[in-house]
């Protein structure tokens, strides 16, 4: 049995899901940190929060792609492509799903704030608490498939 460094360079870049794991922790913080200032803007009636919210959002979006690109990246690499089926392939459409619904709530609060003055929408919050409930089942599943949550 080949005795792995976990301080060589070569494992970490090269681990064929390490990157995913370590990175999806970035955008569910700062996805859910987002959501408690928008919501604590809304209801203390305080802008600042949810300006904070606005950039929180804008770098969990971003930070939401190179998850994408990893989770794509560990399927092909360790099941060399092979049809998804079970809790991978649930993970795998509740993930997009997340990236979608992080991009759309981004997508709101910045398409509100080009005009000078006007509010951001009601309905924003509700969508939050959708998006952030499919951002807890994607990590529950994952937590699943890393052995995290179970065997």
């Amino acid at each position: 049995m080949a005795v792995v460094n976990p301080f060589d360079p070569r494992t970490i870049v090269f681990a064929k899901h390490a990157q995913h794991v370590v990175l999806v922790h970035f955008p569910i913080a700062l996805f859910l940190t987002a959501v408690g200032f928008d919501f604590a803007g809304h209801w203390m009636k305080k802008p600042a929060l949810e300006i904070v919210a606005r950039y929180n959002l804008l770098i969990a979006a971003l930070a939401t792609v190179p998850v994408v690109i990893t989770g794509l990246l560990a399927w092909q690499w360790q099941l060399e492509g092979h049809r998804l089926k079970g809790l991978l392939l649930q993970h795998l459409v509740m993930g997009l799903l997340s990236s979608a619904l992080i991009w759309l709530v981004w997508w709101i609060h910045s398409s509100a704030r080009t005009t000078e003055g006007q509010t951001l929408p009601a309905y924003r919050l509700p969508i939050e608490i959708v998006a952030a409930l499919a951002v807890a089942v994607t990590a529950h599943l994952g937590g699943f498939l890393s052995g995290v949550n179970g065997p």
